[in-house]
């Protein structure tokens, strides 16, 4: 791929919302990469990096207080998921919907106590909840994510053992799947993270680990931006 047109398909991918979110995301988490490998090395320098993530992630969720309009759209669209190829995929995700819906009201309720632009009684309550229910989104998409995968898996299988030709095209995507398996599963791994102590590992991840978790994981949504660019062509 020429240098011009790798930046012009960046271009286009920051000028959406979801690409400039995950370039964002890519920021956010290197610069806290850095600030845990340097906690101890150079303070200071730890202290820049930590400070220059917490803007950034600050920036995405204030970015995030209209995500509920698009997401009722699409919840509306989705309905009972009866474009779903199983029941099961209809079931989860429906219960995902509602739990998004949830998440958004919640995470304004956060975001307006944390400015203190609304004085809310029991704000930590409030980002236990928000947590909570981003450790359920993130896990019944991850839960869609693997049985999609195991349903297309049993296909392509199937088509194996009669030689039946397998669609090139179909079996990238079957690919960039496993990729989202992957980046959903290190997103979980962060998610509980953000609960306190005594729920899983809840706040047991140093700085550093979650930097390197979130720094993977928007590397490969990043990833397969381009991907699905590519397959689209």
């Amino acid at each position: 791929m020429s240098t011009t047109k790798f930046v012009n398909e960046f271009c286009e991918i920051i000028d959406s919302y979801g690409g400039r979110d995950k370039v964002m995301k890519a920021l956010c988490y290197s610069a806290k990469l850095i600030a845990g490998y340097h906690a101890t090395r150079n303070p200071d320098l730890a202290k820049r990096y930590a400070i220059t993530s917490s803007r950034i992630s600050g920036a995405r969720a204030t970015l995030r207080l209209i995500d509920d309009i698009p997401m009722i759209q699409y919840a509306l669209e989705y309905g009972l998921g009866a474009q779903e190829p199983d029941r099961l995929m209809a079931v989860l995700g429906v219960t995902a919907n509602v739990v998004d819906l949830l998440y958004y009201p919640v995470e304004k309720i956060c975001w307006l106590s944390e400015h203190n632009i609304v004085d809310v009684k029991n704000a930590d309550a409030w980002d236990v909840l928000n947590s909570t229910l981003w450790v359920l989104s993130v896990y019944l998409n991850l839960m869609r994510t693997l049985r999609n995968f195991t349903l297309n898996q049993q296909k392509v299988n199937a088509a194996q053992v009669a030689n039946s030709q397998i669609d090139n095209k179909l079996l990238k995507k079957h690919r960039l799947e496993l990729l989202s398996v992957l980046r959903l599963t290190l997103d979980f791994t962060h998610a509980v993270s953000t609960l306190p102590k005594g729920y899983l590992w809840g706040s047991k991840l140093s700085t550093f680990q979650v930097g390197a978790i979130g720094t993977l994981s928007a590397a490969i949504g990043i990833y397969q931006i381009f991907a699905k660019r590519r397959l689209n062509e």
